[in-house]
């Protein structure tokens, strides 16, 4: 495998750390450099698109292409065993009847909405990568790190993937961030409640490993009764599962964009990372109709020994007057943003999308969720995180004008 030159040349303290780590001299890289000798993106004139494209303009670009990447392998999964079955998504093949209904309980346009999420993460990888061979500068692609063991349910292709869906541990906390007043950039101490606590804590899977988490249940008038509280309980990790991972991509993409300098750049990230909060709207939505029960995860091969439960959240805390500051509004139906403390309290509360922090939502604080969610668990190529890590260091490092 041929390393890749680093994406920072330019002989700056930051870049030639960068070039000189032991991450960037570890990383088993995508292809053989930067920039093609065919064109040299950066040399451009100033024109529409304003500033030339910089290194650190590519940078994020970069490492978005891979971001996309490993969400469309990890909605590729999902697309499979519960997603609407066509030919738009290359690989299905039926689907698990047993997991898509189990889903429907979340919502009975699931599949379709699963189908059109893995679709949109697809596009945004293939176009960012075509966008980058246009300029010159080499494209991502991660795909020979797709070595950890998918599902062999019904449904599932068998493929080796880049990511783990099936010992997660979920961090639903961004339930009550997007209720709260408070923001986590401009009250750093303030608490945000978990939706599900137990999903935050030991492994638990979002998919039927096996045919055996589907023993049991069948399909009826009233599924809510004729499938187990096992498969249920695993939908309805997914279904929260999503809504993480899409609250993420909210939030990275305005926070890079701010270290953008070309205008054509800049328009890319602005017209991708809408469709990241379209998804993220959809999912925490959807996800608020769990109903309540209890399963714990013994007896099936693979089993985490983890309990979760799941509590009726259209009962759960709503608005109070004057508004809590400890991150505990839960109600299901309030997945406006709510107005929130942003730049200086004085200004007052304001609807927005947050974090927008490299701290909190940056490339790399995006790769660390990955990572504490479980996602790149059996992944024994330590090249892999050496890699994205990288990748994530340079974008966060870039600047207007570099």
């Amino acid at each position: 495998m041929k390393k890749e030159g680093n994406a920072f040349t330019r002989s700056s303290n930051r870049r030639a750390f960068f070039k000189n780590s032991a991450v960037a001299a570890g990383a088993v890289t995508v292809g053989g450099g930067l920039l093609s000798k065919a064109s040299f993106a950066f040399g451009q004139d100033e024109g529409e698109s304003g500033p030339p494209i910089t290194r650190g303009d590519i940078a994020i670009l970069r490492f978005l292409s891979a971001a996309e990447q490993i969400e469309a392998d990890l909605w590729v999964q999902y697309s499979e065993l519960g997603g609407t079955q066509d030919n738009e998504i290359s690989g299905v093949n039926g689907g698990n009847p047993l997991y898509t209904a189990a889903l429907q309980i979340l919502d009975g346009d699931m599949p379709q909405y699963i189908h059109d999420n893995t679709d949109d993460e697809i596009s945004h990888h293939r176009f960012l990568n075509n966008f980058l061979e246009s300029k010159g500068a080499k494209p991502v692609d991660l795909s020979h790190f797709a070595t950890i063991p998918g599902s062999t349910a019904t449904g599932s292709t068998g493929k080796h993937r880049l990511t783990n869906l099936m010992q997660l541990t979920i961090d639903t906390s961004f339930w009550s961030r997007y209720r709260s007043i408070t923001n986590p950039d401009f009250d750093p101490r303030a608490p945000f409640a978990q939706a599900v606590p137990s999903l935050n804590v030991k492994q638990h899977t979002a998919i039927p490993r096996t045919d055996m988490d589907t023993v049991g249940s069948s399909l009826s008038s009233d599924n809510t009764q004729s499938i187990t509280t096992h498969l249920q309980a695993i939908a309805f990790t997914a279904g929260f599962h999503f809504a993480f991972i899409e609250v993420g991509g909210t939030s990275l993409y305005p926070t890079l964009a701010q270290k953008v300098t070309n205008l054509e750049v800049l328009r890319i990230l602005l017209s991708i990372g809408p469709s990241e909060t379209m998804h993220f709207q959809t999912w925490q939505d959807k996800a608020g109709n769990a109903l309540p029960i209890t399963d714990t995860d013994i007896g099936f091969p693979g089993s985490t020994g983890a309990t979760v439960t799941f509590a009726d959240l259209t009962k759960a805390q709503g608005e109070t007057n004057p508004e809590s500051l400890n991150g505990d509004t839960l109600q299901s139906n309030l997945i406006m943003p709510e107005p929130c403390h942003f730049l200086d309290p004085a200004l007052e509360p304001v609807a927005i999308i947050r974090p927008t922090s490299t701290k909190r939502s940056g490339a790399v604080a995006a790769i660390q969720g990955f990572v504490n969610d479980g996602l790149f668990i059996g992944q024994k190529d330590p090249g892999f995180l050496s890699l994205v890590f990288q990748l994530a260091a340079e974008a966060d490092g870039a600047r207007r004008g570099f």
